[in-house]
């Protein structure tokens, strides 16, 4: 699957291509790896055009691991209130499932947005770090939620959080026609391995 992104939160025009051009080139050699001078080769612009969109290379990365993060906090906000007065397990694993399916839908965007995080210097990684606790807390509260009513057994609730959390983010660098799975039978049994991990009582 090439640079695909979410509609309706990708800026459209020139603005657009910069950010798709730059998730290519991000995904396939790192932030450190590419060039604005690539990125704007790529859109067919000369460099002091991208600038004037966008005023460094962090500011694209910036712009894409944002728009990652708001999408993973929109699925995920989507399965809680689908699920809001389900069992525990039930929001887990549509939480899981939410999790997996935007892993396998936007794979580039996906790597980019957990591997590339770390490039970006405090005041651009703000946002999606606030965005990305908000997702955290989300699956914190419903571990808690599974706990207090006896649905899950945890030693370590918090590790818990991290572990489950991480089961998706492989996803996208192998999830493929080869796998001759669907991206649903994926999701699903991905949430069942998230079950296992919380202990549930079945």
């Amino acid at each position: 699957m090439g640079a695909v992104l979410p509609e309706g939160v990708t800026p459209a025009g020139t603005r657009g291509r910069i950010l798709k051009a730059g998730l290519e080139l991000f995904a396939e050699s790192g932030f450190a790896g590419a060039s604005i001078r690539q990125i704007a080769g790529i859109v067919g612009i000369n460099s002091a055009t991208l600038y004037a969109h966008y005023p460094s290379k962090g500011h694209v990365l910036a712009a894409l691991v944002r728009i990652g993060h708001e999408e993973m906090l929109a699925r995920l906000t989507e399965a809680a209130a689908a699920t809001r007065d389900d069992s525990a397990g039930r929001q887990l694993a549509a939480l899981v499932r939410a999790h997996v399916l935007l892993h396998t839908d936007y794979p580039l965007l996906a790597v980019v947005t957990n591997s590339e995080l770390h490039a970006l210097a405090p005041e651009l990684a703000r946002t999606s770090l606030e965005l990305r606790e908000q997702c955290r807390r989300m699956l914190a509260d419903v571990l808690e939620l599974g706990v207090r009513t006896g649905e899950f057994s945890l030693d370590d609730p918090m590790l818990a959080v991290t572990a489950i959390g991480g089961l998706g983010v492989q996803v996208a660098q192998w999830f493929g026609p080869a796998l001759h799975r669907t991206r649903e039978q994926v999701a699903d049994q991905y949430a069942q391995f998230a079950l296992r991990m919380a202990g549930a009582h079945r």
